[in-house]
């Protein structure tokens, strides 16, 4: 059977490792705080404690993965590595009133973390061996700048084009690199409003990357809700 990393498993992530089990896969989840690794035994999956900001903590998740199962067929980042406690006005506030620590928060961390999960996860794919998928997910603002906004948008922008870059160096190998977008607030209540979107949807997009063959590569797949405001 297939199996998959999934870090960030809080709260998306934690849809996806919910889809994954129910579709039959072996999952592990990673995170950092020690409930949610506690929530991730319960369902069913490895729990790992990684730091999606380092390289050697990513990598060495990805390795006693495939050391107790044989190889990896699916990587997820969902993780949100903000710096600090995100203090001051939410996207980092106009530039005018920003400073370094809003730009570390917003912009540099998660740059960071796109890094070293593409870094750490093309390192130990390529060594493998193709027929995988690495799944990014940010959100809107990797598509736009918006005022009061632009640190957030910087980082968003940072992550997209990393994320672009696995991906033309890695399709050769069999290696599908994919940026989710999920352009819309993720709703967390278990509702049904249609201007949102739900995490066991955004699983169900997941799921789908990971389906794909390497005749039918998708790069960079956008959600939108239909009640949200969808820009072209």
């Amino acid at each position: 059977m297939p199996t998959a990393l999934i870090i960030g498993a809080r709260n998306l992530g934690f849809a996806v490792i919910q889809r994954l089990l129910a579709d039959g896969w072996t999952v592990a989840g990673g995170a950092r705080s020690p409930e949610t690794l506690e929530k991730v035994r319960a369902a069913g999956a490895d729990a790992l404690e990684i730091d999606v900001t380092d390289q050697a903590s990513v990598l060495a998740a990805l390795e006693e993965v495939a050391g107790r199962h044989g190889r990896i067929d699916l990587v997820v980042n969902a993780a949100s590595p903000y710096g600090g406690s995100r203090s001051g006005p939410f996207g980092g506030g106009p530039l005018a009133e920003a400073d370094a620590g809003g730009f570390e928060a917003w912009s540099a961390m998660p740059v960071r973390g796109a890094f070293a999960f593409l870094s750490a996860s093309a390192r130990f794919l390529l060594a493998q061996g193709g027929d995988a998928t690495v799944v990014q997910v940010t959100g809107g603002s990797s598509r736009r700048g918006m005022p009061g906004r632009g640190l957030w948008a910087a980082g968003a922008f940072g992550v997209r084009a990393l994320t672009q870059a696995a991906a033309a160096e890695l399709r050769e190998h069999r290696i599908q690199v994919a940026l989710l977008i999920v352009d819309a607030t993720i709703d967390r209540s278990g509702g049904d409003d249609a201007g949102s979107s739900d995490p066991a949807s955004l699983a169900d997009a997941v799921a789908y990357l990971a389906s794909q063959s390497p005749r039918a590569m998708t790069h960079e797949l956008m959600v939108t809700p239909a009640l949200d405001t969808w820009v072209p």
